[in-house]
């Protein structure tokens, strides 16, 4: 089931088409053809995996996580476009020096490696923390991208999985140490698996039941094991310090929706979503009116596991849909001028209040 809605269309790209005129079936390519290959860029290695030819698009990982996590779609996006997927500085087989790990940081070293690989037009990609680099990188490089893909997106308001509130605080870095004991990883493993078949408890509400609050532990526990390593686990807290603290997300992006008025944006987000609440897509929404928004049906934090086919054909069907926006300096300047329109807003008068609500939150000094 789907919660698809599309604004007219902008334009379309032509896609192959097979003798009989229709569009020809998706056929994943071999894995062979898809490399991992590495940079060193301001001294520091930097690894990307990147598949395919044609237009370019930018795969931007989550928190803790590296670019094997879109491994289930590289296949097919690839029959279409120049698939670029980095691991972030301080994850995955990048390099993990002590250094700037903010969002503005990632959105630089996603602008350095196209500019390596001498690429100058994106449609960007981002899932959870990259979702908030994909947004930072249009702000900042506006130049670079022709269509936005928020999956999951941090950054949206505060708000935030409480557990990573937690392990924002000074005593993180002592549970995460116990990662590394000995038959610690395997247990995680056993009991989340466990808690996630349990039967519903009668009188629990659904939304705090094991099976909901577990229904991403394979990808979560998958990313607590690469914490295990020391150095990775240095490079994630400071990620998580940059962008979370005890009270929730402290870089947000509501303020500077306005700015992708010309820009095809298109939201996905599971419903049973649980470090980033559905929510947060509904607000994106209405803070950008023209957007797209593809809700997944029973899915959680990671709906490009969920289904893959989906994802892929989703993407592809966005980018056929809107031609890619051309960069307009003066327009640019005159949305800055200009401002926010929050008369713009879309959505029923609870959800604008809430929008109106968050960007007053993000203003705050507290």
């Amino acid at each position: 089931m789907s919660g698809t809605t599309h604004p007219p269309t902008r334009g379309s790209r032509s896609r192959p088409r097979a003798q009989n005129g229709k569009s020809p079936a998706l056929r994943p390519v071999t894995d062979t053809e898809m490399r991992i290959e590495y940079h060193t860029i301001h001294g520091y290695r930097r690894a990307y995996r990147i598949a395919g030819s044609g237009p370019a698009l930018l795969l931007i990982h989550g928190i803790g996580d590296n670019s094997s996590t879109w491994d289930s779609i590289i296949p097919t996006l690839a029959q279409h476009y120049t698939v670029i997927a980095p691991d972030l500085l301080g994850h995955g087989r990048s390099e993990k020096p002590r250094a700037d790990y903010s969002v503005p940081a990632f959105a630089n070293g996603m602008r350095d490696l196209l500019v390596v690989l001498g690429i100058s037009k994106v449609t960007v990609v981002g899932h959870s923390l990259g979702g908030g680099v994909a947004m930072q990188f249009c702000y900042q490089f506006p130049r670079f991208v022709e269509r936005l893909v928020l999956v999951a997106a941090g950054g949206v308001t505060r708000d935030v999985n409480p557990a990573l509130r937690l392990v924002s605080m000074p005593v993180a870095h002592e549970i995460l140490t116990l990662l590394r004991v000995p038959g610690v990883m395997p247990t995680l493993r056993l009991a989340a698996r466990t808690l996630a078949a349990a039967p519903h408890v009668p009188g629990v509400p659904a939304a705090a039941s094991p099976r909901r609050l577990l229904n991403d532990h394979e990808d979560l526990v998958r990313v607590l094991g690469d914490l295990a390593d020391a150095t990775a686990s240095s490079a994630f807290l400071r990620t998580l310090r940059a962008v979370v603290d005890w009270r929730g997300q402290v870089v947000t992006m509501l303020d500077r929706c306005y700015l992708t008025e010309r820009l095809p944006v298109l939201l996905i987000w599971g419903d049973e979503d649980t470090v980033i609440p559905y929510h947060h897509a509904q607000l994106a929404h209405s803070a950008i009116p023209h957007s797209e928004f593809e809700t997944f049906s029973g899915c959680g934090h990671f709906p490009f596991h969920a289904d893959p086919d989906r994802f892929a054909k989703t993407i592809i069907d966005f980018i056929d849909r809107n031609e890619a926006v051309v960069f307009d300096p003066a327009n640019w300047r005159h949305l800055m001028s200009e401002g926010q329109r929050p008369g713009d807003f879309t959505g029923d008068e609870q959800t604008v209040e809430a929008v109106l609500e968050a960007i007053e939150d993000e203003r705050s000094a507290t």
